[in-house]
């Protein structure tokens, strides 16, 4: 690392060839953070809050990248060392791994990721993309683990390797050129109002046609539009949010099974607690217990 501003900065060791770096800036001013990065990488960025500014050729070229939002880079013919501006109470996670193993991924598949066929091996490729919820549940992990040092390593390698499948998971109808009125700015604007009134009423949601009618776009582009912006229908897309909602709440101590479930939507305890088990695969008692 040549230089480090003052910030939490944490760079995690997942095996050879792959680190993660885990960056939070929750003070009132823009944080700095650089850092080597050969050619011989590929590197994917997260900003899970706030937005953090990538600086390229000392200055004169930057990539910014918002809350819910990722960059990808990858220069075979040049290096891209990190030079990083992370603004006030931002957060950003990145997993950068070797091209070789990256290759070694998809071997494979090699055709399915563009940058990763013959003609274009030797290009540069940068990604700019939005963070769906299943790829926001597998950060917040990657962010808050409570493990034992024997299995940190392989939990983390698990959690990459998934995140790097997500975000390859691209449905046959995830083409912009498919879906022609998402190039209407008024309309995406529409579909991320659509996102932020079901968060807000996560506890008693408007139906899709209610939910059409106050955002004025049709049903039709509405759930269409939804999938393809956020990888998930409109209540696929509210249920991993209100789970991850929950989780958080469980995490903090402050609250109990009941508020919680309340809190998200659920009228019976019972109910609340088969669907955290549908999502994390344990209910939330034995969740708050095994994370303690």
């Amino acid at each position: 690392m040549k230089n480090i501003a003052e910030g939490s900065y944490d760079e995690v060791f997942v095996e050879d060839g792959i680190f993660i770096l885990k960056i939070q800036n929750d003070t009132k001013e823009p944080k700095v953070i650089t850092r080597d990065i050969d050619s011989s990488y590929i590197q994917f960025h997260f900003c899970l809050k706030g937005r953090s500014r990538f600086n390229f050729n000392e200055g004169s070229y930057y990539l910014e990248v918002n809350e819910e939002n990722s960059l990808l880079l990858y220069n075979t013919q040049k290096d891209l060392p990190l030079d990083l501006v992370v603004s006030p109470n931002s957060w950003l996670l990145s997993v950068v791994m070797t091209i070789r193993k990256f290759h070694s991924l998809f071997s494979d598949e090699a055709d399915y990721i563009p940058f990763l066929s013959e003609d274009n091996k030797e290009k540069k490729y940068y990604s700019q993309e939005m963070v769906s919820p299943a790829i926001a549940v597998v950060l917040s992990q990657l962010m808050n683990y409570n493990l034992h040092p024997s299995i940190k390593k392989l939990y983390l390698k698990g959690k990459v390797f998934e995140l790097i499948s997500l975000y390859f998971n691209k449905t046959e109808d995830a083409d912009l050129e498919q879906c022609p009125y998402l190039a209407d700015e008024d309309n995406v604007r529409r579909i991320k109002m659509a996102k932020e009134i079901i968060i807000s009423r996560m506890a008693e949601p408007p139906t899709l046609p209610e939910l059409s009618e106050e955002v004025g776009l049709g049903l039709k582009k509405l759930k269409e539009g939804f999938k393809q912006i956020y990888g998930d229908s409109v209540y696929g897309f509210l249920f991993d949010y209100k789970m991850e909602y929950a989780r958080k709440m469980l995490e903090s101590g402050k609250h109990n099974v009941n508020d919680v479930g309340l809190k998200v939507g659920y009228s019976t305890a019972s109910h609340f607690i088969a669907s955290f088990k549908k999502k994390f695969g344990t209910t939330p008692k034995k969740y708050v217990t095994s994370n303690v």
